[in-house]
């Protein structure tokens, strides 16, 4: 007997789908592949001269990796169903603790092993910072039953306050030079933190797509209860999925901390909104359980785009802003009616 509830939702819009418009911000890679290609063509025409440099694409790909890593760790929050406020947090302290070591056991001037071994203490000490901060989320979130959202908040709170507490609230500097690889280097030709996006972006979707884990995590984020009954460790899946966050985090403070060469407890305050978009824009259900890599890439381009077209339009900040703010209402809403529309329509199969 075929089983009505695994069938497959169709692929072709119902009749009373939405508008074109409307549908290329519908949860779907080919659409959204669709709108980011609109995206560029528009704002190459609107100023070719500046947009289609090689020095434009360039700065891009040194200027959307820091965010784009801070999409994946709130990705992976967004999965389990809830969300993570803390990862500027995270990333900051991370970061002034990194620029610490390097200040005191390094400097400015230094160079060689010394300059490398300070380089390498403060990576691990700083990646290390994260994932107890995530794990001390996930700790929360799954052993105290705070919601993520009230959780991730207060310790966001916690950690920028911890870092204007070691730092006084001024900027952590006097790094060696060598640092300085991580944010402004290229490698063949390729920045390094594209590289290092891309590789944690591969690492992202294999653990999503091809581990045990990955699965875990999306049927956590659609039916908590139903993964409890199915015997698997809720609680430990959540700390797990909270702890890779704070890594990704960390990452990307070190990032902002090489481009910048300082380290401030409110350096990256602008991105958690922006993250948060891109995560809803790329088709990530912010009520967990779905959510693809490929989606995410494609909604940082799209925004990256519209960023770099608006700055050569000399367009206002407060501008963006608004955009951004009320481009993420409208693709929640586009993505909630769609989300119900395909759980109506699985559940009149399975009254059938």
């Amino acid at each position: 007997m075929t089983d009505t509830n695994a069938a497959p939702a169709p692929k072709n819009p119902s009749p009373a789908a939405p508008g074109f418009v409307v549908q290329l911000m519908q949860p779907g890679i080919g659409r959204l592949a669709v709108m980011t290609i609109v995206i560029f063509i528009a704002m190459a025409a609107l100023s070719p001269e500046h947009f289609l440099t090689i020095g434009n694409a360039s700065s891009m790909a040194f200027q959307f990796p820091e965010f784009a890593i801070l999409s994946l760790a709130m990705m992976l929050a967004m999965l389990t169903g809830g969300i993570d406020l803390s990862i500027i947090g995270i990333a900051d302290l991370s970061a002034i603790i990194a620029a610490l070591i390097l200040s005191h056991f390094a400097g400015a001037n230094a160079t060689g092993v010394e300059a490398g071994g300070a380089m390498a203490l403060a990576i691990v000490v700083s990646l290390a910072i994260g994932c107890v901060a995530g794990m001390f989320n996930g700790i929360v979130i799954a052993y105290f039953g705070l919601p993520a959202i009230l959780a991730t908040l207060g310790s966001g709170l916690v950690f920028t306050g911890l870092g204007f507490a070691i730092t006084g609230g001024s900027a952590v500097v006097g790094f060696p030079g060598v640092f300085a690889v991580i944010g402004n280097a290229d490698l063949f030709g390729i920045p390094v933190p594209l590289i290092i996006f891309v590789s944690l972006a591969v690492a992202v979707w294999f653990l999503l797509e091809r581990t045990a884990f990955g699965i875990k995590v999306q049927m956590l984020g659609t039916n908590p209860l139903a993964t409890r009954f199915a015997g698997i460790d809720d609680a430990g899946v959540t700390i797990r999925t909270f702890t890779y966050s704070g890594g990704l985090a960390a990452v990307a403070g070190l990032i902002i901390m090489s481009r910048s060469n300082s380290a401030k407890a409110d350096y990256g305050s602008g991105y958690l909104l922006l993250t948060i978009l891109i995560c809803v824009l790329g088709g990530i259900n912010p009520y967990g359980g779905f959510g693809k890599v490929s989606g995410l890439i494609l909604a940082v381009l799209s925004l990256q785009f519209l960023s770099s077209g608006f700055n050569m339009l000399q367009a206002s900040n407060f501008f963006t802003q608004f955009l951004w703010g009320s481009l993420l209402l409208v693709v929640m809403a586009v993505n909630t009616i769609q989300f119900r529309r395909r759980a109506a329509r699985s559940s009149s199969k399975a009254h059938v």
